[in-house]
């Protein structure tokens, strides 16, 4: 008889090949899904941008606030994925959507894997930052910005943009390498009972033998949301819950039950 406290592990999936232009496939998937629940990837697209416009007009960039957001922001972004990775789920299984429905599921997370993947993400992000702060002080060493916002042609000298292109090659990799634990990961462990450890092992497996469709895929959402920033991150309300329907899309491509 199964302990309905601890549900019975989850069979793990197999590893799927895809192509390129299921990228564009899932694209437009996720975009049906956003225009047919529009008022889900709302609310939760909207917590971004509203933290987005609090930081700026607190401040952000001193060390407190750099803290203070590597510790929410990161923690709440798997929450948010699960909230659209359910709405995506019952669109597909043609469930009811109903707001106490996938608000119930993301509540229920809290107790399950997607708290551990959230501490992961919290912990890779401060050696993210502290990594960007020591390039700097590498490159730029005892000639410190005193007004950042005042003194942008330090960028311009040999220093400045040998640091630049440093920051966007280390950033680049890290970034990926997040992106590669997590890409799977976080809608595997919503819809099965899997640790996730094995779902972020699971995860990477994936994407390394997916390598070049994965890439795109990664650099699809960089670019879609470097765009979404520029307009006062405006742009994140429609393109994030489109991209977190997408990835939904991309992971039930990507993986399937053994026969």
């Amino acid at each position: 008889m199964t302990d309905l406290a601890h549900p019975a592990a989850s069979p793990v999936p197999e590893i799927g090949r895809l192509t390129l232009h299921e990228i564009w496939t899932c694209l437009k998937a996720g975009l049906h899904d956003f225009r047919t629940a529009p008022q889900f990837g709302l609310l939760f697209s909207s917590l971004y941008v509203l933290g987005g416009f609090l930081m700026t007009w607190l401040g952000a960039g001193h060390v407190t606030w750099v803290l203070a957001t590597s510790l929410g922001f990161p923690l709440a972004a798997p929450f948010a994925a699960v909230g659209l990775y359910e709405v995506s789920r019952r669109l597909e299984a043609d469930q009811l959507l109903e707001w106490r429905a996938v608000l119930g599921v993301v509540w229920a997370e809290r107790t399950r894997q997607v708290p551990w993947i959230g501490a992961i993400i919290v912990i890779y992000f401060l050696f993210w930052t502290f990594l960007a702060h020591l390039i700097f002080a590498l490159f730029m060493g005892v000639s410190t910005l005193t007004h950042v916002t005042t003194s942008w042609e330090v960028f311009l000298t040999p220093q400045g943009l040998a640091m630049m292109t440093v920051e966007l090659i280390v950033g680049g990799v890290l970034a990926f390498g997040l992106f590669s634990l997590t890409v799977v990961s976080l809608p595997l462990v919503l819809e099965r009972e899997i640790d996730f450890v094995s779902a972020m092992l699971l995860s990477i497996r994936t994407v390394a033998r997916n390598r070049g469709v994965m890439l795109l895929w990664a650099s699809v959402i960089a670019g879609l949301t470097f765009v979404a920033l520029l307009p006062w991150f405006l742009g994140l309300i429609v393109v994030l819950p489109v991209l977190g329907h997408a990835t939904w899309h991309i992971y039930r491509r990507a993986l399937y039950d053994p026969l």
